[in-house]
């Protein structure tokens, strides 16, 4: 119990600093990879806070653990965060999470569920797809027979994978880039049937008050 309540109070005051991290992990990332004509000293100041900003994510996967008191189990029952912190270009996604916790802190969420994982999902997408936009620039501009030139390349091949249209216009010929695909697939098709399996549930809810309320001789 006295782990619990720990653990609870850690999550509590790391929240919103690790909410700004993950942002500023991501605004860096964005900087080293397409500020190549930016100077030096602004690149090795957001290589540095990268480092900085993973080396929190491990502290707090660590403290994590410690006051879990799962030991290695901890690590199977807790798989995303593992994955986020080998991983850390998926940390900004957790920032939706973050502003949830914050929303339930301050009072009642403005939002229905039904709107809450809409928009949740909205946010997820538009950061995961920025972060894999900028992770497959980062692998593909450069290499032999490349299709993703450019940045902008970057970001229509991703908005078309996360869809699942997937024109083929242009796509990844690194092994890494291939991988980022697959990812993106994945997430992409979980987040459009949270997507469409809410907004079909708040139909349904719709629909049902009105027959509900529609007089028997109607």
């Amino acid at each position: 119990m006295g782990n619990d309540s720990r653990l609870a109070s850690w999550e509590r005051r790391t929240e919103i600093p690790l909410g700004v991290a993950s942002l500023l992990f991501l605004g860096s990332y964005a900087v080293e990879v397409l500020g190549h004509d930016l100077p030096d000293a602004v690149r090795d100041t957001a290589l540095a806070v990268i480092c900085a900003s993973w080396a929190l994510f491990m502290v707090n996967y660590a403290v994590h653990w410690r006051l879990s008191g799962q030991g290695p189990g901890f690590v199977r029952r807790h798989w995303l965060d593992t994955v986020v912190v080998l991983l850390p270009l998926l940390r900004p996604v957790q920032i939706v999470k973050v502003y949830d916790a914050v929303q339930r802190r301050h009072g009642q969420p403005r939002l229905s569920l039904h709107a809450r994982v809409i928009v949740y999902a909205g946010l997820s997408v538009g950061l995961l797809g920025f972060a894999g936009a900028l992770a497959v620039y980062n692998q593909e501009h450069a290499a032999p027979h490349a299709t993703i030139l450019t940045f902008g390349d970057s970001v229509w091949w991703t908005c078309a994978t996360l869809a699942t249209v997937g024109y083929g216009d242009v796509t990844p010929v690194t092994p890494t880039g291939r991988v980022i695909a697959v990812g993106l697939m994945a997430c992409g098709l979980a987040l459009l049937g949270a997507v469409t399996g809410s907004f079909s549930a708040w139909l349904i809810q719709i629909f049902s008050r009105e027959g509900e309320e529609t007089p028997p001789g109607d």
